[in-house]
């Protein structure tokens, strides 16, 4: 998958870290998972050495963890992890909505009224996996709005955490409604200067997602097998 001939080391340690970074945020690679770097190098083509580094990378990003003497794994997170790094993303959030104004600009509001189209297409489609794209893509808009590149940063470290459970914030039908009214609500209260409200309620849309997700962690079987039949439903509607 990963070649090494005419490439810097770098560059393929970057592609590895690109390659397992999304496998854990898609759950390829499954929470608690053994990461052995011999079985990694064989799959993906490449020597260990780059392979060890891009481990080293995703320890810094939290999303793996290496225990003396037994190897590195796959970060398992706990309801204690959830409420934490959701109580990060309001406050990041809004901090960020509140000083968006200052920052938006033509372009930035055409994009938000391309993601408020996109929402609702792909809500209306049932089109979870389009729509969560559409969802991460519109969480860090409003984080660069801020105009604060140390927010940003961080932000990004955060998601890539998140991003593995974005799915399950929206396994039910009801939540996939109200989210969707959640994000249009949102994007209207920051294109209308109605920033108080626009904060109002993604705090809710996010506390929301965090309750979903927690129910995730402590109900897995039940939420994948809903998440299974979910998957099914689509694929027979397509």
């Amino acid at each position: 998958m990963v070649r090494q001939s005419g490439r810097i080391t770098s560059t393929i340690k970057e592609q590895v870290y690109r390659i397992l970074k999304h496998e854990i945020s898609t759950g390829e690679l499954a929470q608690g998972q053994w990461l052995q770097e011999k079985e990694l190098a064989k799959r993906l083509d490449v020597s260990r050495s780059p392979i060890r580094e891009a481990l080293l990378m995703l320890a810094a990003d939290g999303l793996v963890v290496e225990y003396p003497n037994k190897g590195v794994f796959v970060r398992t997170f706990s309801e204690h992890d959830i409420e934490e790094i959701y109580d990060m993303r309001v406050m990041m959030e809004s901090y960020a909505i509140l000083n968006s104004q200052a920052h938006l600009r033509d372009e930035s509001r055409k994009e938000l009224g391309d993601y408020r189209k996109k929402f609702e297409a792909f809500h209306a489609a049932d089109d979870l996996d389009s729509y969560i794209e559409v969802d991460n893509a519109l969480h860090y808009l409003l984080i660069r709005l801020s105009g604060n590149s140390l927010l940003v940063q961080s932000y990004l470290k955060l998601n890539a955490i998140v991003q593995q459970f974005r799915m399950y914030s929206l396994i039910t039908k009801q939540r996939f409604d109200e989210s969707v009214n959640e994000h249009t609500g949102v994007i209207d209260g920051i294109l209308t200067g109605a920033l108080q409200k626009a904060i109002d309620t993604n705090h809710k849309h996010l506390l929301l997602a965090k309750d979903k997700i927690i129910d995730y962690l402590r109900n897995t079987d039940d939420v994948a097998e809903a998440l299974s039949r979910r998957r099914s439903a689509q694929l027979h509607r397509g």
